[in-house]
């Protein structure tokens, strides 16, 4: 779920970033000064905002994609704690070895 988080954010990144060089073609000839006077405050910016969005992405996903997992799992418990289940009970797992 982190590796899917930090997929999007990264795309999302890029995609504002691309999105941004088209817009701000005019800038060009003062991309020296620009990056010299601002850029550890840009690059802080872009820390912050990719820490934000990735936060965001993070949480939507536990909330839409891990609905209802306790009643989906507490089903199997039952199942392997009856003896009815075709997965063997931890209990059996140690006593092999």
């Amino acid at each position: 779920m982190i590796a899917n988080a930090l997929i999007l954010t990264i795309l999302l990144l890029l995609s504002l970033a691309f999105w941004l060089m088209s817009e701000l073609k005019f800038l060009i000839p003062y991309k020296r000064i620009l990056l010299h006077q601002y850029g550890a405050l840009l690059l802080g910016w872009t820390t912050i905002l990719f820490a934000n969005l990735f936060a965001i992405i993070y949480t939507i996903q536990r909330k839409f994609f891990l609905k209802d997992t306790g009643r989906k799992l507490s089903h199997i418990d039952r199942q392997v704690v009856s003896g009815n289940a075709s997965v063997p009970p931890p209990d059996a797992l140690d006593e092999g070895c």
